[in-house]
């Protein structure tokens, strides 16, 4: 566990760094930042679902996760409870803005190779590389966030924690049962989660990205009842 209690301590680092440098940033550089941060999530998103929808052994499972998870997180309002969550322990101007930014945070740790491979790799092998590379880029990424969202961003560490340690306890106990083309499943959704927020960061859709998270459920669904058949 110790790549990603290391990756943990970054974002909070990283956030606490970023909520600092805020207050001596101008808005329009905080603005920069932000629209920064925004076509960095574009990248990001295009990047993970051009490099996995090719390896796709089922092409059109990723459209029905998106179309069912999106359903479903509208009927629960995912987004709707979030941001209430948020705007409850932070009561600022700005909670609003935070909860965007921490759904977007979440995603750009959580979302990718280096997370969700990372620590199945750590429990198996004991290899702690990809964690410390994810904790590199986290640091950075946190204290940009920080620098336009402010401390509030830490939370998204407690997160991370949950997210990689579910699967390093996974790997740890039933070992490499989790196929590659599930991991591929996934990323190719959590891609495309990451475009949306991207979006939404730069104004252009508000595209309501927590309402889509069940879709990164829809895959485990699918793989699970497979191995049943």
């Amino acid at each position: 566990m110790l790549g990603t209690i290391t990756n943990t301590i970054t974002i909070l680092v990283g956030s606490v760094a970023g909520s600092f440098m805020k207050r001596g940033i101008r808005p329009q550089y905080q603005s920069a930042l932000f629209v920064a941060m925004g076509l960095a999530s574009l990248a990001l998103g295009f990047n993970a679902v051009v490099r996995t929808m090719p390896l796709s052994e089922y092409p059109v499972l990723f459209i029905v996760s998106l179309a069912s998870g999106g359903l479903l997180g509208t009927i629960l309002d995912l987004d709707g409870r979030f941001k209430r969550l948020v705007d409850r322990f932070d009561k600022s101007h700005e909670a609003g803005s935070l909860a965007k930014g921490l759904s977007t945070g979440i995603l750009l740790y959580c979302i990718g190779t280096f997370s969700i491979v990372g620590p199945m790799i750590s429990a198996l092998e004991g290899d702690n590389t990809f964690l410390y590379t994810n904790a590199t880029l986290d640091l950075i990424t946190s204290a940009v966030l920080a620098t336009t969202y402010g401390i509030g961003m830490a939370w998204a560490a407690p997160v991370l924690f949950c997210w990689q340690g579910m699967f390093y306890l996974i790997a740890k106990l039933f070992g490499p049962i989790i196929p590659d083309a599930l991991v591929n499943e996934i990323i190719t959704v959590g891609g495309t989660l990451i475009v949306a927020s991207g979006l939404s960061l730069l104004d252009i859709k508000d595209c309501k990205t927590l309402n889509l998270l069940p879709s990164l459920l829809v895959p485990v669904l699918f793989f699970i009842v497979k191995s049943l058949f």
